[in-house]
């Protein structure tokens, strides 16, 4: 009986969860098709049939909104359009006009069954930042090693690292060597070496080295612990064009309320009019002022949007979103994997004796053949392809911090940085070169043989192919272009100047990045931020709009993000904005047109000119024009 009792549980939690996600588009189309079931009946004179089919259509597309107004209503004693509208059709069949009053539930139900599918803002999920932080921890304690949980590690600990995997608290190496990525925190495009009294932080990845840190901060202080709770905070805050929408609705609500009711009222005793006439007048005016062409003024215009961008490989988490990227001021890009490719390559190739810059290449490649760290494995993937055919290297040894040596036909190499270098050897034309390429932000990796500097080999992590298109394209548009990096000043400096961006802040932590962009909203307006990295998660989270790399994204950045470029390709950007500038207008102009229409029938009402099969021609031709309009977007 227990197994059976799980089972039906497990059904029954299975059922919740897919009535959640799709109950509301399903009931919408029930109700259509009960409608439309309910015209066919009384069209063939079935009478006994049309009105309970009615009945069922109308209470099956319209009771989550009856339910949802009920609720403001009694819970926060506030009328809203959901009430209204229920009230509206309601009450044209009350008089009879069962149809019109269906046909005004099921475009409602419609509207909240695509906005339950589009507008709903993509929750955080803090889970895939917490993956980046091991469960458990190597201690050392009296000369044994101990497995503890990561929530147990106190400040003071020594942990053991071993290579390959991620450090589990933030710290100072006490013991060790070795290249950390931390681009997944700071941002920097390559693996940082690290050695004795050097900081590293939790969620990194340790390189070719064992590291022994001593734990400087409780799991719950750690950096990584800072991002998650940026996000959750950054996230939490509601949109402003939002609450004025909800104000809106509100007071919309109650004007429309309040006039039904002074219809019903006024005219028997101020203008001698009949009841019959009276209730008539009234309900011709809750139908031709419900908020049906108001909101259908907004919804088609969004989703088409929303489509229309899907199609160009851009990922709108919502229609907030949509819009609030049409008054973007300032893009602010992330450097590496985002403006940059985030994979370091082989830029320069400098020869200073009597080789090519092949064998120069081809001798460097066969010493870092075996070296697991980024700019070896650069090296070695140049050397490829370009189809070099490496000789033998022997003897080999790395030198913490400096580079590696070893024999290569018979003559030994020293290849490393400029600590591996006498720099007295050292020429003035050649100093040049070296400044030339620093000021650049080029790494240097020196090649010396027998006391000779043979030649220098430079690696960057270069421009997309596409960035400096995508910065002139905003600049166009009268966008400011700002670059966030973790990375050091030189590079961004370099980097930023080859991509015409406006302005560089370089080695800034999350929290860092977060300031930027809320000071850049200060000074000029919304703010875009784009990134892919988890670094980048919090500053995604702050902007008004932030998108994320969708290929080479993290799933944190994803998860944050309120737009997604879906082929990472940041041209987009611009087409993004262009996209929400134009929603915008089209849905301003659907809205003056919707507005202007219901204060023409209501008019007409008051007038007498107006008789309730004309105002639901007008109401629901003034709709199906505004979900036209909207629908100009697609293209």
């Amino acid at each position: 009986m227990s197994g059976v009792a799980v089972a039906e549980s497990g059904l029954d939690r299975s059922f919740r969860e897919f009535w959640e996600r799709h109950g509301a588009v399903l009931t919408t189309v029930l109700s259509a098709v009960l409608a439309i079931a309910a015209w066919q009946a009384g069209a063939r004179g079935w009478s006994a049939m049309e009105i309970p089919l009615y009945v069922a259509a109308y209470g099956i597309g319209g009771y989550r909104k009856a339910w949802e107004g009920l609720q403001t209503l009694i819970q926060e004693r506030d009328l809203d359009v959901d009430l209204l509208m229920v009230i509206a059709a309601l009450g044209a069949a009350s008089i009879g006009y069962w149809q019109d009053g269906a046909i005004l539930i099921f475009i409602f139900a419609l509207s909240g069954a695509l906005e339950g599918y589009t507008m709903e803002k993509t929750k955080q999920d803090i889970q895939s930042i917490m993956k980046l932080r091991p469960e458990k921890a190597l201690v050392l304690r009296d000369q044994t090693e101990l497995q503890v949980k990561v929530e147990e590690l106190q400040q003071g600990d020594l942990i053991l690292v071993k290579p390959g995997e991620r450090i589990a608290a933030d710290g100072v190496i006490r013991e060790g060597y070795s290249a950390v990525n931390q681009s997944s925190i700071t941002g920097e495009s390559l693996p940082v070496d690290k050695g004795r009294g050097d900081e590293v932080f939790a969620g990194t990845i340790n390189g070719q080295g064992a590291l022994t840190i001593e734990v400087t901060k409780p799991a719950e202080a750690t950096l990584l612990a800072k991002i998650i709770r940026l996000v959750q905070e950054a996230q939490s805050e509601m949109p402003p064009s939002q609450l004025f929408v909800e104000r809106f609705k509100g007071i919309y609500a109650k004007v429309v309320v309040g006039a039904a009711v002074l219809l019903l009222i006024v005219p028997p005793y101020g203008l001698g009019w009949t009841w019959d006439q009276t209730i008539y007048r009234a309900m011709i005016f809750l139908v031709v002022a419900s908020p049906c062409a108001l909101v259908s003024s907004i919804m088609p215009a969004i989703l088409s949007g929303i489509s229309n961008g899907a199609r160009q490989g851009i990922l709108f988490k919502g229609g907030v979103h949509l819009e609030n990227i049409g008054d973007i001021k300032v893009v602010a890009f992330d450097k590496t994997g985002t403006l940059t490719e985030g994979k370091p390559k082989v830029t320069d190739i400098i020869p200073f004796m009597a080789q090519s810059e092949g064998e120069l290449l081809r001798l460097t490649a066969a010493l870092e053949t075996l070296s697991e760290h980024p700019i070896a494995k650069a090296i070695v993937q140049s050397a490829k392809a370009k189809g070099l055919e490496l000789p033998k290297a022997s003897e080999l040894q790395a030198i913490p911090g400096v580079g590696v040596h070893g024999l290569v036909n018979n003559e030994e190499f020293r290849i490393g940085n400029l600590d591996c270098l006498n720099e007295q050897i050292l020429s003035s034309e050649q100093r040049q070169i070296i400044e030339r390429l620093e000021q650049q932000g080029k790494t240097i990796i020196y090649v010396q043989s027998a006391n000779t500097l043979q030649g220098l080999i430079a690696i960057q992590d270069v421009l997309r192919p596409q960035a400096k298109a995508a910065v002139r394209a905003l600049r166009q548009m009268g966008i400011k272009i700002v670059m966030l990096t973790g990375d050091n000043l030189s590079t961004a400096r370099a980097l930023s100047a080859q991509a015409g961006v406006d302005e560089v802040y370089a080695r800034l932590f999350p929290e860092q990045k977060v300031e930027i962009v809320k000071k850049l909203a200060a000074q000029y307006g919304k703010v875009a931020m784009v990134g892919d990295g988890v670094n980048d998660a919090p500053a995604l989270a702050t902007a008004s709009v932030g998108i994320a790399m969708g290929a080479a994204g993290t799933d944190v950045a994803l998860e944050t993000a309120n737009v997604v470029l879906m082929a990472d390709d940041i041209t987009k950007v611009s087409y993004a904005i262009a996209l929400g500038r134009r929603t915008k207008r089209v849905v301003k102009q659907n809205i003056i047109f919707a507005m202007a229409v219901v204060l023409l029938l209501v008019a007409g009402t008051f007038m007498d000119g107006v008789t309730l099969p004309f105002g639901v021609i007008g109401h629901e031709g003034s709709t199906l024009l505004v979900i036209a309009s909207g629908l100009r977007l697609l293209r």
